[in-house]
Order: structure tokens, then sequence, then C-alpha cells
């Protein structure tokens, strides 16, 4: 009778930690090669040499290694979002050193991605025991926070080119920020105006962010109040949104489109509570306006002019505004956020993005 296989979580921890197969050998006392046989499971380590990889993931042996007729592991991780921790199925991915679990209904824009596993308890310290899937999604090597639905673009790029997994949580700039300020993201995007000084993004991320970081230009971007197909109801102006018959959906408190709706009805002397439904809705997306809208669920809602367009929406022009994604000083050496920064200066990526219609992204890529 054959003996079960041993399965890893080797190269896993490895990707996740940010570390070369070199690096970790060196630290272990291995050669690549070597490393590499037990990534794949074509060497067996001896007891040392497992006692040494965990030491240096500082994980236990069973939680590195485990039988393949096992049942499934588990492990323990702080919860990404201490206000309200994930429950049910999870994302798990390393940030500077630690790993977090991520709520997958925060994980990506379409459909219902794999996940990593499944929360089993909640710890009295607050951390979270999660039983691991047997196979899950590749290992996150980077996790960016925000709400441009073109960042699809600059993902599919890196997993195809460099074979860099991007896990992208869905949120406003300020939740955006926030994620990047407590340490649970790479990257974050963002599109706020400050009131005082009415310029973009520089003055929140100076109040928000507590370490240096760095602000690259992705686009500038095209926002308006979306309208159903042929604007059945003739809105013709911001006036016409009070009208009982039409219902608004509005972007989550923190958005910067929300932010951007509120500033232009201020402007117009239109109370914001005369609006039905501009108070009491939060749509999670842009495309999650788009989407309802389009299916009548609600008559009015403010997005990006590319996803109106994708959907054939009548549009009432708002503003152009910058969306720049800001990455940690300390961050800019990992090799997934050069990858990143190397795609966004590629204008073959630009004209992707600028296809979308409502995009200019003549300086992506670029320190602002």
């Amino acid at each position: 009778m054959n003996a079960p296989a041993l399965r890893s979580s080797v190269r896993e921890l490895r990707v996740r930690a940010g570390w070369s197969q070199t690096t970790l050998g060196e630290r272990v006392g291995l050669t690549r090669q070597s490393l590499a046989a037990i990534e794949s499971g074509g060497a067996v380590p001896s007891t040392e040499v497992a006692l040494r990889l965990a030491r240096a993931f500082g994980v236990t042996v069973e939680s590195l290694f485990q039988l393949e007729d096992e049942p499934s592991p588990s492990c323990v991780v702080e919860p990404a979002e201490a206000r309200v921790p994930p429950s049910g199925r999870v994302r798990i991915a390393g940030v500077a050193g630690r790993r977090r679990a991520y709520g997958v209904t925060l994980v990506d824009a379409a459909g219902s991605p794999a996940a990593d596993g499944v929360v089993a308890e909640r710890l009295s310290d607050g951390r979270l025991r999660v039983r691991q899937l047997s196979e899950g999604p590749p290992p996150p090597d980077l996790v960016v926070a925000g709400c441009d639905p073109a960042f699809g673009l600059v993902r599919a790029l890196l997993q195809r080119e460099h074979a860099i997994e991007v896990l992208w949580l869905r949120m406003g700039s300020e939740a955006a920020l926030d994620a990047l300020a407590r340490g649970v993201a790479h990257v974050a995007g963002v599109h706020l105006e400050d009131a005082t000084s009415g310029t973009y993004n520089g003055p929140w991320i100076e109040r928000m962010v507590p370490f240096p970081a760095t602000r690259i230009a992705f686009a500038t971007w095209q926002q308006a109040v979306l309208l159903g197909r042929g604007n059945p109801l003739g809105v013709a102006g911001l006036d016409d949104l009070a009208r009982p018959d039409l219902r608004f959906l509005n972007r989550e408190p923190g958005s910067g489109s929300r932010a951007l709706m509120e500033r232009a009805l201020a402007e117009h002397g239109i109370d914001a509570s005369a609006i039905p439904g501009f108070l009491e809705t939060r749509a999670d997306g842009h495309e999650t306006v788009a989407r309802t809208i389009a299916s009548g669920a609600a008559q009015a809602g403010v997005a990006i002019r590319a996803v109106g367009h994708a959907l054939d929406l009548a549009m009432l022009p708002l503003a152009e505004e910058p969306y720049d994604l800001v990455v940690p000083d300390h961050f800019l050496e990992l090799p997934a956020v050069e990858a990143l920064l190397a795609a966004l200066r590629r204008p073959a990526l630009r004209e992707q993005v600028e296809a979308l219609t409502g995009y200019d992204a003549a300086h992506m890529g670029k320190p602002v």
C-alpha cells in the first residue's frame, strides 16, 4: 500500500512573505533547487529542514506539511476588518508579513471568487480560526483596495504576463485609504476632493496615511448621473432628481462619487433629502449602480461614464476627476509592486483603459 502523499504550504507562505526561493533557501540553509523540489512535492524534507522552515515562517510544522489523506488543515489569522470581522468564505493574504482573512464579499468586482477557507471560529483575542479548503486559488501577491473597474485590465495583465495574483478589494476611496493606513492593503485607489483647498487626493492622503507614500496617476475619468436607457423620465437637470416617481441609487458613505454628488447638489441649492433614495441607498461600486439602473430597479445614480456607456445608459455629466493609486514607500521595492508600476507605464495598457470611454490615461504610471 502506497504511503499518502505530503501536502506542502511552503510555496504559498513564501510568496505571501514576498521571498524568492533563493532568499528562503538562504534563511534555512537549502539550495534553491532543493527548496523547489520540496515545494513541488518532489522531495520530502527531513525533520530538521521541516523545523527550520516552520521557524522561518513562524508557524507549526503541522500547518506547513500535511498528509493528503488528513482532514483539511486550519490556521489562525487576524481579520482584515476589525469592526465587522468576516464570516463564511475568506481569502487569506499577507501584507508586511502579517496574514489576514478577507471576506470574499469585499473581493473582486465580478461573480463569486474562489476562497481559501471558511471561518470556523472566532477566538477570544479577536483572531479567526479558518478551515482551509483543499484546493484554494493561487496565493495573493498583491492586495489592492479601490473602486475603479478599469483596474481589472491591470489585474489581468499582471496575472497573464507575470503570474502575479492580485486580491482586489472593491471599496470606496476613504475605506481604501483606511485599509492602506491599517496595513491590510499594498495599494489604495482614491478620488477625493479636499473641501478646503479644492484639490484632489493629496490632502486626504496626508490626513489618513500615517507613513510616507507615493501617489501614482492612474487616469482622469468622467463622472455622471446615470439614467435609464433613452432617459424615459426626461430628466434634464439635477432639479429633476427630486421627482416622486424617481428613485436614486447612491454610493456608500466615504466614497468619492457620493461626495461629488453631495457637492453638486449643494452648489445647485438642492436639498439631498428631497431626492427619493439619496440618503437611504448605498451601492458598493460603479458597476452595481449601472446594472441596477439598467434593470429598472432604480432610475438614477452616480457613477463613472464608462459603466454607463457599457450598458447604453443616458447620462448627465457631472465632473472630471483624477483617480490616483497610493503606494506606501516601504512597499515600493516589492517585486509585485514593481511589476504593477511597470505595467502602468505601458502605452498598450493606457490604450485599453481609454477604450472603455470616459478615461484620459495620458499620465498613467507617473508620480503625482
